[in-house]
């Protein structure tokens, strides 16, 4: 009989064999390398990461914590995910090397199956900007008071150079992005509501993310596709709204490939739009076009963003400027991973260099009431390579593709 108070705190279970990830072993041994390289010159034995797309950057594997601590320890000798028992053997058939499952009878044992892999270690590399307070006080207490080195900032800089691997896929996924934006542009009518479209370009990208990577997981594909006033905000949620006559709409796929995010947004209008909407829609489109001819090694984020505003600033449109101009693409979603060092905005002075992709997003935002009203936003995906800039987007933008008259 199992003594209730000797059971196993954590193990190791090899159920089934390797599956395949999303990028070859020799990928991820280049990632570690550059890794390992970091800590080596910080000092620092024993990381222990966190997050989503750290973990998955990392090891292959994208957790799902439905509320329970996750981690990868690495080491200069191994890279080991941790994960709560009740995934049993999927985490280590996606983990590029080694995996530890802890238990949930006894709380902190996440903590313990951690210790074991940090050896001891006096100093950990650990994500700032992602270890809570309350898992920054546990790891103090379960580790042996080791000291918490912030390396975020390091993995990011490591993550926005991306390989040609890692190109491929995002190429893959701004694919997808079209053909889900094909979908919508062909379910778009008068009276058909919000879900209605939008559930036609998640469906048509699901499809093709099956066909065209057979072994992967598929997970979190997702679509925004607003109208009228619910385009003010890029990010609102999609609706059961009916489409009117005369709307604006604002199209966004979001293909998801094994964590990697892409996107498609596009500004369109359900008939001719109104001509004061169509100079705000012809002045998004323009600064658009300026912001992805400024895209190239050598240029800073901030001063692309001071051209696109000094653009804005002449039509007397700056004020309706609704975010930064760009981001970084790579392992990332909605609801984890950023690059921040890599956003177009006036704080950022990184320089474009060679590996890099990037968005162009200008955003209007024209309050109601006034002549025009609605949310303006294009979003092409441009990779910076070694013969030039590389608009991975083809899907057309501007009124003479999206004024839709059905």
């Amino acid at each position: 009989m199992t003594d209730l108070n000797t059971r196993t705190e954590y193990f190791t279970c090899h159920n089934g064999s390797k599956a395949e990830l999303p990028f070859s072993k020799d990928e991820y041994a280049r990632r570690l390398t550059k890794l390992r390289e970091i800590m080596t010159a910080r000092d620092i034995p024993a990381v222990l990461l966190t997050s989503m797309h750290n973990i998955a950057y990392y090891s292959g594997f994208l957790y799902c914590a439905f509320g329970r601590p996750y981690g990868c320890v690495v080491t200069q000798e191994a890279c080991t995910t941790v994960s709560a028992n009740i995934d049993a053997g999927q985490p280590w058939r996606r983990s590029v090397e080694e995996n530890v499952i802890y238990t949930d009878w006894q709380r902190n044992n996440y903590w313990r199956a951690v210790a074991s892999l940090t050896g001891g270690a006096k100093r950990i590399g650990i994500e700032g900007d992602h270890m809570t307070l309350a898992a920054r006080y546990a790891a103090l207490h379960m580790l042996g008071e080791p000291e918490l080195v912030d390396i975020a900032a390091d993995t990011m800089q490591a993550r926005m150079i991306k390989s040609a691997e890692e190109i491929t896929l995002i190429k893959a996924g701004a694919r997808t992005a079209d053909i889900g934006g094909a979908a919508i542009h062909a379910a778009i009518r008068e009276g058909a509501t919000e879900i209605e479209v939008a559930m036609a370009g998640r469906n048509a990208m699901e499809v093709e993310i099956a066909r065209a990577f057979p072994d992967a997981e598929y997970r979190d594909t997702w679509v925004w596709f607003q109208s009228g006033l619910n385009t003010d905000g890029a990010h609102n949620p999609v609706t059961n709204r009916r489409l009117e006559k005369g709307d604006i709409l604002s199209l966004n796929t979001f293909p998801m490939i094994s964590g990697y995010y892409t996107a498609l947004e596009r500004t369109l209008f359900v008939g001719q739009p109104d001509a004061a909407s169509l100079r705000l829609w012809d002045a998004n489109v323009a600064a658009h076009e300026l912001g992805m001819s400024l895209i190239k090694v050598g240029a800073t984020c901030s001063g692309i963003t001071a051209e696109i505003n000094r653009f804005f600033a002449e039509e007397g449109l700056l004020q309706y400027r609704s975010f930064g101009y760009g981001h970084s693409f790579g392992v990332l979603s909605h609801y984890y991973g950023r690059e921040a060092g890599l956003e177009l905005r006036e704080d950022i002075d990184t320089a474009l260099e060679q590996g890099m992709v990037v968005s162009m997003e200008p955003m209007l935002w024209i309050p109601e009431g006034t002549p025009g009203a609605g949310g303006y936003r294009e979003h092409d995906i441009l990779v910076i390579g070694e013969d030039g800039v590389e608009n991975i987007t083809k899907f057309p933008y501007g009124p003479e593709h999206n004024i839709i008259d059905r």
